[in-house]
């Protein structure tokens, strides 16, 4: 297969559409109008490959009604919860992503929140677009430093890992939660201690920030049980995936005072947020924006493309998603 017809959901960079018009039979989207339902049916009944995107929800239905061309499903980004991979096994389709390309850029962006929360970076940002700042004053907008404090880890893969390197370099002490410890030598780079019970690392650190992918196990992890684990001081940190976090039990506790303060990049439904967050000065909030840099989805279409090649030369894509993906 020289030149499988491949349809792309969301449109990526120039570079790299133009690429894959250039090698592939290519749909692209540069409207960047997300598929709906009926869309995504007709897209996976006339190609080889379909290059979804996080906002794409490739259920089962989906699946099987996917004509019988379909063989790759080529990931544009590394979580595929989005896509039934039961599903896709079982009509011998196979699933690719995009792993380890976007991995600085999220522990970026979460080492950002980690700061901009307890200084009240935003807070300050808006006041002096209001007008209202008065000048500086010894009692203004007086925030906390995080040298010195713990910072809790959920989820030490590639991120918690990348994130536990940034924060040991600002004075934080590591610690983390994961499924499997991680190598002795690994631990002593990072300065890293590994809590096998969850629930006890929650009652020892100052922040917590999430790095863990959304699968069943995860699914509510951080609920009005644990988030009452937390002591008040604490600051929670979400640049994972929204279903992690119980919201609802979240607003309740920043609005009772049993957090300090969080910073969100990702929400349960969003792009819908509550509006309660909206109203809280202590939230920190941006929008699904941590892999956002034109260097990481360059380099995530270049994979999306190398995985394609591959699967067209009738070998095994380099990124496949294997059985017990999580």
């Amino acid at each position: 297969m020289t030149r499988p017809r491949v349809i792309v959901t969301r449109e990526l960079p120039d570079a790299v559409m133009d690429r894959m018009e250039a090698l592939f039979d290519t749909a692209t989207n540069r409207s960047d109008t997300p598929m709906d339902r009926a869309g995504l049916a007709t897209a996976m009944r006339h190609a080889d490959v379909l290059v979804p995107a996080v906002t794409d929800d490739v259920d089962a239905g989906l699946i099987a009604g996917a004509g019988e061309r379909l063989g790759l499903i080529a990931n544009f980004g590394a979580g595929v919860n989005h896509i039934d991979l039961k599903a896709a096994r079982a009509r011998r389709i196979i699933v690719t992503n995009t792993p380890g390309v976007l991995t600085q850029d999220t522990a970026d962006l979460t080492l950002a929140l980690i700061l901009s929360v307890p200084r009240r970076l935003a807070e300050g940002e808006k006041l002096v677009r209001s007008g209202a700042w008065t000048g500086w004053s010894p009692g203004g907008m007086l925030g906390y430093r995080i040298g010195g404090k713990a910072l809790g880890i959920v989820g030490m893969g590639r991120i918690g890992q990348a994130v536990a390197r940034r924060a040991r370099a600002f004075g934080l002490s590591i610690h983390y939660h994961n499924r499997h410890r991680l190598p002795e030598m690994v631990e002593a780079e990072l300065g890293a201690r590994w809590h096998p019970d969850l629930d006890a690392m929650l009652g020892a650190i100052d922040i917590l920030t999430l790095h863990t992918p959304r699968n069943a196990d995860s699914e509510g992890l951080i609920d009005a049980r644990r988030i009452a684990l937390l002591r008040p001081h604490v600051y929670l940190i979400n640049a994972s995936r929204g279903g992690i976090v119980d919201e609802e039990a979240m607003v309740v506790a920043l609005e009772g005072g049993r957090l300090a303060g969080a910073g969100l990049d990702v929400w349960r439904h969003e792009p819908a947020i509550d509006p309660r967050l909206l109203a809280l000065p202590n939230v920190v909030m941006t929008p699904h924006m941590g892999s956002a840099t034109m260097e990481g989805r360059v380099a995530s279409g270049e994979r999306v493309i190398s995985n394609i090649r591959a699967w067209a030369d009738g070998l095994r894509p380099p990124d496949q998603v294997l059985e017990g993906w999580a």
